[in-house]
C-alpha cells in the first residue's frame, strides 16, 4: 500500500514535469503541442485530487515547473556582475516561479468550486492569467496562448487579444481529456478552424509601405561592458558610423539607453547626432535628468539638435527600474538610496502618448518591456501609423528571454493591425507587418544596420477597438455555464484507487 505522503510527493513531482512540459511551446521552441499535453495532463491530474489543498499544491507546482523552465532567462541579470550578484541567481528563479505558480494554485482551487471543474479550471486559469497581467504592476509573460505566435492560430487575437489564444489552448486540452476519442476529434476540428482563420487572414493583402528609408541600428554593446566609461566613446561612435554608412536614411532608430551620455551633461553630442544623420531624425534612446529625476527616453533628434519629439518611459521594471516605494521611504524616513525623486531610480513618465513625426506619420513609442503589456498599448490616445519598440535586450542573455520578447512584440502587431519596427541593442532588431510577420531582421548578437520601409497599417482590428471587454463577457457566460449542475463527467469524479 503507497503511503498517503508519497502518493502526494509523486503528484506534485508529475505536476511539476507537467508544467515544465507545457513551457516548451514558448518561444524559442514553439513546441505548441508540447504545451497542449502538458496542460491536458495538468487538466486530468487536477481533477483527481481529493481535496482543495491538494489542488493547491498541484496548481502551485505546475506553475513552478512551467515558470522555472519559461522563465529560465531570469538568471542572466544577475550574472552581467556574477561576483557581486551572482549569489541571488536560484534565489530568484525559485521565487519567480513558485511567486506565478500562486495563480495556477488559485484555478485549480477555484475549478473545484465549480460544479464543472474542468471547466472551472480552465476559465479560472484564463481570468487569473489576466490578472497576472496586472497585479503588481503586471507580468504578462509566458501566457498559455503565447505559443501559437508564429502560426497562423495567431490571428485569433485581432479578434479576442493573448486571452482569447489562451482560452483556445486550455479548451483544446479539456476536451482531449473530457470527452477523450471523441474530443480529440472535437479539438482537432477546432484546431483546423482556427489554423484555417488565420490562414485565410494571412493571404489578405496589406497596404503599401510608406515612402521613405527608416534604418535600425543595432550596435551590439555587451551588456557587462555597456556603462564602463572608458569604452564609452568606443560605443558612441559605432552608432554614429552605423548611421551614417553608405549615406544616413531618412529616419534612424537607435535602441534604448543607447547613448552612454545624457544631453543635459554631453550637450556636443546632439550635434554628432545630427551630423551622422545629416540633419535627417534620429529617434535616440537615451537617459536623461530633469529637476533632479532620471527619465528612460527616447528623443527624436533632427536639423541642427534640436529635440522635435520625445517619450519617458511610463511602465518602468519593478526592482531594475525603481524600486517600490521608494519615494515614501524617502519621505517618511529619509533613505535617499531607493528615491526617484532624489535621482537614485528612475522616474515614469506622464503615460502612453504618440508621437508624430511629420512625414513617418504617427508612432507609439515603447521601451523595452512596455510591449508585453497589451491593454496599455490598447489605451494611447489616438491611433498611430506605426508602433517602435526600443528595448535593450542584452540583459536576458542570448537563449529564450529576447526570443519571447520579440515573439510578444510581434503579437501586439497582430492586436493592433499596426506594424511595429523593434530596434535592439544585441537583437531581435526586425520589421515586423500589421500581421505580425517578420519581413527583415538583423542577426542576433551582430552589429549592423536594417534599412526597411515601413509597412503598411491596417484598420483598427476588433481587438484595437474593444479590448478585453468582449472576452470578459464570454468568460462571464461560460462561468454561468460551469457553476450549473449537470452530468458530471469521468474527470469530475472521485480519484482513482491506488
Amino acid at each position: 500500500m503507497v503511503q498517503p505522503w508519497t502518493e502526494g510527493r509523486r503528484r506534485l513531482v508529475l505536476a511539476f514535469g507537467l508544467g515544465a512540459l507545457a513551457a516548451l511551446g514558448q518561444a524559442p521552441l514553439g513546441f505548441w503541442w508540447a504545451t497542449l499535453a502538458g496542460t491536458a495532463g495538468l487538466i486530468w491530474l487536477v481533477g483527481r485530487v481529493p481535496d482543495a489543498r491538494g489542488a493547491f499544491l498541484t496548481g502551485l507546482f505546475a506553475g513552478a515547473g512551467h515558470f522555472a523552465v519559461a522563465l529560465n532567462w531570469i538568471v542572466e541579470p544577475f550574472l552581467i556582475d556574477i561576483a557581486r550578484h551572482g549569489w541571488m541567481a536560484p534565489f530568484a528563479v525559485v521565487l519567480l516561479s513558485f511567486g506565478l505558480g500562486l495563480f495556477w494554485a488559485g484555478a485549480a482551487v477555484l475549478g473545484r468550486l465549480a460544479a464543472r471543474p474542468a471547466l472551472g479550471f480552465v476559465l479560472a486559469f484564463v481570468a487569473l492569467e489576466w490578472l497576472r497581467g496586472v497585479v503588481f504592476t503586471g507580468f504578462p509573460w509566458a501566457m498559455a496562448g503565447h505559443v501559437w505566435i508564429g502560426t497562423p492560430v495567431d490571428q485569433l487575437a485581432a479578434l479576442a487579444g493573448p486571452s482569447g489564444l489562451s482560452l483556445l489552448t486550455l479548451t483544446l486540452a479539456m476536451l482531449a481529456v473530457q470527452w477523450r476519442g471523441r474530443g480529440l476529434a472535437l479539438a482537432a476540428v477546432l484546431l483546423a478552424a482556427a489554423w484555417g482563420f488565420g490562414a485565410w487572414r494571412l493571404a489578405q493583402p496589406l497596404p503599401a509601405p510608406r515612402e521613405g528609408v527608416v534604418r535600425l541600428v543595432q550596435p551590439n554593446a555587451e551588456q557587462s561592458l555597456k556603462w564602463d566609461q572608458a569604452l564609452a566613446d568606443m560605443h558612441l561612435d559605432r552608432l554614429l558610423d552605423l548611421t551614417a554608412e553608405g549615406g544616413p536614411a531618412d529616419l534612424t532608430l537607435w535602441p534604448e539607453t543607447a547613448v552612454p551620455y545624457m544631453l543635459e551633461y554631453a550637450p556636443s553630442v546632439a550635434g554628432m547626432v545630427v551630423a551622422a544623420s545629416d540633419g535627417r531624425p534620429v529617434a535616440v534612446g537615451i537617459q536623461r535628468e530633469e529637476a533632479g529625476r532620471f527619465y528612460n527616453s527616447i528623443r527624436v533628434l533632427e536639423g541642427d539638435g534640436q529635440e522635435s519629439a520625445r517619450y519617458d518611459k511610463a511602465h518602468l521594471v519593478p526592482f531594475g527600474e525603481y524600486i517600490p516605494f521608494g519615494d515614501l521611504a524617502y519621505d517618511w524616513f529619509g533613505l535617499r538610496a531607493f528615491a526617484a525623486q532624489a535621482g537614485n531610480t528612475y522616474s515614469a513618465g506622464p503615460g502612453v502618448r504618440v508621437m508624430d513625426l511629420g512625414r513617418f506619420g504617427k508612432v507609439l513609442p515603447l521601451i523595452c518591456y512596455e510591449a508585453i503589456f497589451p491593454r496599455e498599448v490598447n489605451v494611447a490616445p489616438e491611433r498611430a501609423d506605426w508602433m517602435l519598440q526600443a528595448t535593450n535586450d542584452a540583459w536576458f542573455g542570448v537563449w529564450t528571454g529576447p526570443f519571447q520578447h520579440f515573439a510578444q512584440a510581434r503579437l501586439r502587431a497582430v492586436e493592433q493591425g499596426l506594424p511595429l519596427l523593434r530596434v535592439a541593442n544585441t537583437g531581435v532588431t526586425a520589421v515586423i507587418d500589421a500581421r505580425g510577420r517578420v519581413v527583415d531582421s538583423l542577426p542576433f548578437g551582430e552589429m549592423g544596420a536594417l534599412d526597411a520601409a515601413i509597412p503598411g497599417a491596417l484598420p483598427p482590428t476588433p481587438y484595437a477597438r474593444w479590448g478585453d471587454g468582449p472576452m470578459a463577457l464570454l468568460l462571464a457566460g461560460l462561468a454561468l455555464a460551469a457553476m450549473t449542475r449537470g452530468r458530471r463527467l469521468a474527470i469530475d469524479g472521485p480519484p482513482p484507487a491506488v
